[in-house]
């Protein structure tokens, strides 16, 4: 059975934000899929090491559902980036495992993580990470290129992606010709470009004033629900974090839902 997405771009648009708040493409799957958990953590603990050991996370237990959409808030410093990047593979745990779809992802040599990484999860953050030397088209092909894909299959592909995300009159300008808007519509474009099941986003729209702050969080939910791809935000904005279907912070290294 296939999973029932769809588009939202014809939608009434005085009535999307409320049609969006707390909704997630988990909400449209069949009860058999939606049992069964892309992300579980189990144990997952993580400490640093200064003059003092610090205990991050702390035994962490906690299961995410494909297509789901999360919130982890909180105050800075209690782990929240931490743990999204163990979740996305760029930091390790101590202890404990992270399973993706059952599978032990920190079991995986060197090749398949990278692999895994570029294939499996987009990544989004604060600071977008473009290359500034290339356009808007360049930056948002990279994952297709490193894949191995021809650059005539990337290019056709990241258009594509860039013309969703409202890009299209911006396809070859660089960088620093973008606003801060666009720009951080190329990261979520780059990151997107391979149709990644998990996108993980670290205050996605921390840089951005209050008009494109919306305009991405409203993106992103469009998104999900259109890729049906799994989305954990970290984010302070507590506007975004009521539109996602579950919200959690971190708690004497626990995770609390809230």
């Amino acid at each position: 059975m296939g999973y029932a997405c769809s588009s939202l771009q014809h939608r009434d648009m005085g009535t999307r934000n409320n049609k969006l708040k707390k909704k997630s493409c988990i909400e449209q799957k069949p009860s058999d899929v939606v049992s069964r958990h892309l992300i579980s953590l189990r144990d997952l603990s993580k400490s640093f090491n200064n003059s003092d050991k610090i205990d991050i996370l702390k035994g962490i237990n906690f299961d995410i559902d494909a297509g789901q959409t999360l919130a982890i808030v909180g105050a800075s410093g209690i782990g929240k980036s931490t743990l999204l990047h163990i979740i996305g593979t760029l930091d390790r745990p101590d202890s404990g495992t992270v399973l993706f779809q059952g599978e032990d992802v920190f079991a995986f040599n060197e090749e398949k993580l990278a692999r895994f990484r570029n294939e499996t999860v987009g990544f989004v953050f604060q600071f977008h990470h473009l290359l500034p030397e290339f356009s808007a088209l360049e930056n948002a092909m990279m994952p297709a290129l490193i894949q191995g894909q021809t650059r005539e299959a990337a290019r056709e592909a990241a258009e594509q992606i860039l013309i969703r995300v409202g890009l299209k009159e911006r396809l070859f300008h660089r960088v620093g010709e973008l606003s801060g808007g666009e720009q951080q519509r190329v990261a979520l474009a780059r990151a997107l470009l391979l149709k990644p099941p998990l996108l993980l986003a670290d205050e996605p729209t921390g840089n951005l004033d209050k008009k494109n702050s919306e305009q991405v969080h409203e993106l992103l939910l469009e998104l999900n629900r259109e890729l049906c791809m799994t989305l954990v935000v970290v984010t302070h904005n507590m506007k975004l974090a009521e539109m996602m279907s579950r919200s959690v912070t971190i708690l004497d290294g626990k995770l609390v839902e809230i």
